[in-house]
């Protein structure tokens, strides 16, 4: 289809990928929603995870989960995480983070668009902010939706934050992606419509935002 086409990036070489993240990641946590360091960042994290995430201990995939700030926070809440990143300077130090909550967290390097993970054996699939980094963000999404569960839930957070206009249809995802576009590929692929909720409050960026941010979230259906 004219969209799923359109979304392939011919200029992300995994590699390089690789080695720009292996470069940032001991400055990664200094950017406010990147460690939520800061009492009252984490706290919205928190509370927005408790939310949406399912009340009873699950098994959660966070993906490009980078030093492990998020799958810290869902193994705080009861949750068994499985963390994929690329970099394994990444890795290292979520493994580091995370190190306090023993067997309930496993951190491993990976390409977050083609997880390492077993097919249809978790409750979540949660992923904050890595579509614009993926060569083919449509396939991508496929592969997250294959590791649920029947019942299991899509949970991500996205937004726009660079210069280059959006195309409404389709067009590259490298400046992060419309709630609405993401919304749309997303039904399409699960046959059923996403929730958004719009994540305009400073306290998640710790600073404020003139760009779309968001959280979709879309459950699958349970088997009969």
């Amino acid at each position: 289809m004219t969209q799923e086409t359109s979304t392939v990036r011919t200029d992300l070489d995994l590699d390089e990928v690789r080695r720009y993240w292996d470069d940032f990641a001991a400055e990664y946590d200094s950017y406010p929603d990147h460690g939520l360091l800061e009492s009252d960042i984490r706290a919205a994290w928190k509370d927005l995870l408790r939310t949406w995430l399912p009340p009873r201990p699950s098994r959660v995939a966070d993906l490009a989960c980078g030093t492990g700030s998020m799958s810290a926070l869902a193994a705080e809440l009861g949750h068994h995480v499985d963390g994929v990143d690329l970099s394994s300077e990444m890795v290292a130090m979520a493994r580091a983070k995370t190190a306090p909550f023993g067997g309930a967290v496993d951190i491993v390097q990976g390409d977050a668009g083609a997880p390492p993970l077993a097919a249809g054996t978790f409750d979540v699939v949660l992923a904050r902010h890595i579509l614009w980094t993926l060569p083919d963000p449509i396939a991508a999404l496929g592969s997250w939706v294959e590791l649920l569960r029947p019942g299991g839930r899509l949970v991500l957070v996205e937004g726009r934050w660079g210069l280059e206009p959006a195309d409404g249809a389709g067009g590259s995802w490298g400046s992060g992606v419309p709630s609405e576009q993401l919304a749309k590929a997303v039904a399409d692929l699960v046959g059923s419509t996403p929730s958004v909720v719009q994540l305009s409050d400073s306290t998640y960026w710790g600073k404020e935002i003139d760009q779309e941010r968001y959280l979709l979230t879309v459950q699958l259906p349970s088997s009969s």
